[in-house]
């Protein structure tokens, strides 16, 4: 019988009981697993439930003869695949044994995009370094599981559309869909009908029905972005629906329930808004049950350094792109630009980088022209690119906090900061302090003791 599998190219093992079927489960792994119902000792039912328990993507197929179909239905109600009733023809086995294959491969496909989800917008796709945005991500592990309403405020490009995403799939709403609406990317005569949908002939060019982003989202999470364009009549119909879970699609009168949580985003100040009489003081305390605020990157500068190195791994895989790494004179350049568009800026100006890059290094050169001085253009020219001065740090991030200090601890500041835009290259810090690579060693030294 298995003959006619191996000539089809399946790698087949062989128990001639169950007892050594058993024993081939415990120390092996399987896609299918053939198993006659009716055995002594171990019989096919005890190895489905094994199989279940060792090996969960895996595939059942019961044998049985036909006084005992009615336990192979058993089986399959217990997660059997399918049976296959004696005499078995080999067409018939190597179709079970396909479509079983089938399925396995569906199932690891799953798992597969389950994880790269998780990757990407799990927390651990959420790159930083410092503990600002640590004590953030510990915020959101709370939030996450609850299904409470959450408020992002931040700078456009702060990466709030991730947060959300975040949220979303580290919530029991994760299996459901996460539907994201820009408001003020949508005309303001047609934002009622994106978020609750509308009937036929309710408007001009109304042709058809048409679910709204809260339909569509019904089980999972809908995410409203800029929710401070929205207009004044949509923010009152958006507080009906937050207090009675349901909708009215425009142009009927038939309320539709729904079970959504809302997430809501935000660049503009809602409590001034709300003085000022565009946006509405209930609506604002129903969206805003849980806030949570997205600090600009200026104000995060420890993560600059990583995210370049991610966005930079990134976009050479996306665009297929040879090696290529950021020069200490380009990472000194990030590290003290204050970042107008945040993170969505800095994500665009390493793609320009490494799309225009034929040298495999990152360089002076290959800056965007914000990035870009007098200064460098004549670097370029001479080809100095490695002596290029230290931008003014304290001014660029701002040096209030040295005002006070004394000489060794304004010194140890320096040193610590020089690592981070050298991304812990202690030679390249030393060049850069003007001080011997010992020197700075002992130093380091010096501080590790002192923290103990």
């Amino acid at each position: 019988m298995f003959e006619s599998l191996e000539k089809t190219g399946y790698r087949c093992t062989v128990a001639t009981s169950g007892p050594e079927g058993k024993r081939h489960l415990e120390q092996n792994t399987f896609d299918v697993i053939i198993t006659d119902l009716m055995m002594n000792d171990f019989d096919g039912m005890q190895v489905l439930a094994m199989a279940r328990q060792l090996l969960p993507e895996s595939q059942v197929i019961m044998v049985t003869g036909h006084a005992t179909v009615s336990k192979a239905v058993e089986a399959m109600q217990l997660g059997a695949f399918n049976f296959l009733e004696k005499p078995i023809t080999p067409n018939r086995l190597r179709a079970i044994v396909a479509k079983a294959i089938e399925a396995v491969q569906l199932k690891q496909t799953n798992v597969e995009l389950r994880r790269r989800l998780d990757e990407k917008f799990g927390f651990e796709g959420i790159v930083y370094a410092g503990p600002q945005m640590q004590q953030l991500i510990d915020r959101l592990k709370r939030i996450a599981p609850t299904d409470a309403t959450v408020l992002i405020t931040g700078e456009s490009g702060t990466g709030k559309e991730l947060i959300a995403r975040a949220i979303h799939q580290n919530s029991p709403r994760k299996g459901k869909r996460m539907v994201a609406l820009n408001v003020r990317a949508v005309s303001e005569n047609l934002v009622e009908s994106e978020m609750f949908g509308h009937v036929r002939g309710s408007f001009t060019d109304a042709v058809t029905d048409r679910e709204g982003a809260f339909q569509y989202a019904d089980g999972g999470t809908l995410f409203l972005d800029e929710v401070g364009d929205m207009p004044m009549s949509t923010q009152i119909k958006l507080l009906r629906v937050l207090e009675e879970h349901q909708i009215t699609r425009v142009g009927d009168n038939k309320p539709i329930k729904v079970n959504v949580r809302l997430i809501s985003a935000t660049n503009r100040p809602l409590e001034a808004m709300i003085e000022e009489g565009q946006f509405r003081n209930d609506l604002f305390y129903r969206l805003k049950v849980v806030t949570v605020h997205l600090p600009p990157l200026r104000d995060r500068r420890d993560d600059i350094i990583p995210l370049m190195d991610h966005f930079r791994k990134t976009f050479v895989r996306r665009h297929n792109h040879a090696p290529c790494n950021f020069t200490p004179a380009v990472t000194k350049k990030f590290f003290a630009y204050a970042w107008p568009g945040n993170i969505r800026q800095l994500r665009n100006f390493v793609e320009t980088m490494v799309v225009l890059d034929t040298d495999g290094k990152l360089d002076i050169d290959d800056l965007p022209p914000e990035l870009m001085d007098d200064s460098d253009s004549s670097l370029n020219t001479l080809g100095a690119t490695n002596t290029i001065e230290m931008p003014n740090m304290p001014l660029a991030i701002g040096n209030s906090e040295l005002v006070g200090k004394t000489m060794d601890e304004i010194e140890q500041w320096a040193i610590e900061e020089t690592l981070k835009i050298t991304a812990g290259n202690r030679e390249e810090a030393a060049k850069i302090l003007g001080i011997g690579a010992r020197t700075l060693y002992r130093k380091l030294d010096k501080y590790r003791e002192e923290s103990q």
